[in-house]
């Protein structure tokens, strides 16, 4: 399927900590904001994809925008592993001739609503009758209750192996935060941070502080994919460079695979998952990692980054803390990553936001805007079955 589908809308709610409205409000809301983008009416959407953790279901949805008939719809297992997951799904099926415009969404009052963070021993599955629920089971008794405390392990034993400091995921959290300051549509805009406040910031988890943690957010975003043929009609109907075309779009799952921890594993410094993702993407669209001008990495908490970065292949493992040292990260740098501010400055819908900016950057109209963007890669969630994109210009 690679370079058969493109990206030709993306539309977004306001990013709140308490949106007062429902979360179907926020969907229709995203949904019809890409569709104007993307300048297609809603009666020709005949494919939609969520999450399962999504609590829109896809009737819903279609109901409130009035579309008549659905040829294609599903929904991609857990959070944050699934939004670039969403797209993949999107692209299969337009070239299986399964839909012809496939809208792709994520709406939630995680903040207002349902906060994710919470202790729980049953977290993101439900009742104990679950399998996800009884796997937790055999380590939330031990206090590794939330997401923040199963990362943290992974992160303390990744200090261990490589020598890595506290200050090298404050440098992941300060270059957030910088492109969040200057991203009118972030949260903390206007808000940068010091390594220095990093450091000061509250203890949540050892090693992790405050600052190492993501947000919680209330928010939409919402994905418009069709062919790239009938992307590239558009362009030269309209002369408009909205069209991003998928290049390579997979998912991963590693070994013993149990949410958000690798502990069954004989390594768990490494996310195998995105790994695997990688390989996929760049055999799929002919590129590698030297050929990627900005990242977008899924940043729930600030050593996921670092090891994504060394699963995508940017560097070698234990390589990160050095590779970012220098500001490499940061707009300026020799790989900008998450120029949006991501979810630890932007806004946390899982991942579908960062999707959002790899188009702007594309387009050339992000509000930190790299010059020359041909290539964007993107991850979803790490430490959890996940997926990937790389999109390209058209």
């Amino acid at each position: 399927m690679t370079g058969k589908a493109a990206i030709v809308g993306i539309g977004a709610t306001e990013f709140s900590k308490n949106s007062g409205r429902s979360e179907l409000r926020l969907a229709i809301e995203c949904i019809t904001a890409a569709l104007a983008d993307a300048g297609i009416a809603p009666e020709e959407v005949n494919g939609l994809l969520t999450l399962t953790m999504d609590n829109n279901g896809v009737g819903s949805v279609a109901r409130s925008l009035g579309i008549q008939s659905v040829s294609f719809f599903a929904e991609i297992p857990g959070g944050g592993g699934g939004g670039c997951g969403t797209v993949a799904l999107a692209a299969a099926a337009i070239e299986a001739g399964l839909a012809d415009v496939v809208v792709c969404y994520r709406a939630m009052n995680e903040r207002s609503q349902e906060r994710f963070g919470l202790p729980s021993a049953t977290y993101g599955g439900g009742g104990l009758a679950t399998s996800a629920a009884i796997d937790r089971s055999w380590h939330a008794p031990y206090g590794l209750s939330t997401p923040a405390s199963t990362i943290g392990m992974t992160a303390r034993r990744y200090m261990h192996e490589y020598g890595a400091r506290s200050e090298d995921f404050g440098r992941v959290s300060v270059a957030s935060r910088r492109h969040a300051a200057t991203n009118p549509k972030a949260w903390f805009y206007g808000k940068p941070i010091t390594l220095e406040d990093h450091q000061a910031s509250r203890m949540i988890v050892d090693p992790l502080h405050l600052l190492d943690c993501c947000q919680e957010s209330d928010g939409g975003v919402a994905i418009v994919v069709v062919s790239a043929e009938r992307a590239r009609a558009s362009a030269r109907a309209s002369g408009s460079r909205s069209g991003v075309l998928i290049a390579g779009a997979a998912q991963g799952m590693g070994p013993e695979p149990v949410l958000m921890s690798n502990y069954y594993r004989d390594v768990i410094t490494t996310t195998q998952e995105t790994g695997i993702a990688a390989r996929q993407l760049w055999q799929q669209s002919g590129l590698s990692a030297a050929d990627i001008d900005v990242a977008i990495l899924y940043d729930h908490f600030t050593p996921a980054v670092l090891m994504q970065l060394e699963a995508l292949g940017f560097c070698g493992v234990g390589e990160a803390p050095d590779f970012i040292r220098d500001g490499a990260i940061e707009i300026d740098g020799r790989l900008p990553v998450n120029t949006h501010g991501g979810q630890l400055g932007e806004a946390y819908i899982h991942g579908f936001n960062g999707i959002a900016e790899a188009v702007r950057q594309l387009r050339g109209t992000a509000v930190n805007q790299v010059k020359d963007t041909r290539n964007v890669v993107v991850t979803s969630g790490s430490h959890v079955p996940t997926s990937a994109l790389v999109l390209s210009r058209l």
